[in-house]
């Protein structure tokens, strides 16, 4: 749980939820977790495509895959929450734009549907979690958020 100092200014002074583990660093994060877990997914797939996409769709979906986990990162370090918010909502910009490039890959049988599958899994869920950790934030910047 994140505390807030000041309406402009926040610190991660954590405090330790019942059930929850404590967040000392972005990497504790489990929508950065689930972002790491896609990236090395993107990664892994984008090593069997053909020779004349290593710089064209893999860079892109890696490029992609890296800026989901960077942007996530960036806005944890950031001392507002309003710029840590902007930096999430480039990370589901992101998210999205690895599944429109999983559909090219898809489209041209770079990958089975069974992997398109299995990662637009992985995409939703990613989305699905930053989407509850952009509401925090929000709650957060409010003041609104139950303690």
């Amino acid at each position: 749980m994140v505390r807030r100092t000041s309406s402009r200014q926040y610190h991660w002074s954590i405090v330790k939820s019942p059930g929850k583990q404590e967040v000392k660093s972005f990497e504790d994060l489990e929508v950065w977790k689930a972002c790491r877990t896609l990236r090395r997914k993107i990664f892994e797939i984008t090593r069997d495509f053909p020779a004349e996409e290593k710089y064209g769709l893999a860079r892109q979906m890696r490029d992609a895959a890296i800026s989901s986990t960077a942007n996530i990162a960036e806005g944890y370090g950031r001392f507002h929450y309003q710029e840590n918010i902007q930096f999430c909502r480039q990370s589901r910009g992101s998210l999205y734009e690895i599944l429109d490039h999983l559909t090219t890959a898809v489209d041209q049988a770079y990958i089975s549907q069974e992997h398109f599958d299995d990662l637009k899994t992985q995409v939703m869920t990613s989305v699905r979690l930053l989407n509850g950790y952009l509401r925090m934030l929000q709650k957060t910047k409010l003041g609104t958020l139950p303690r």
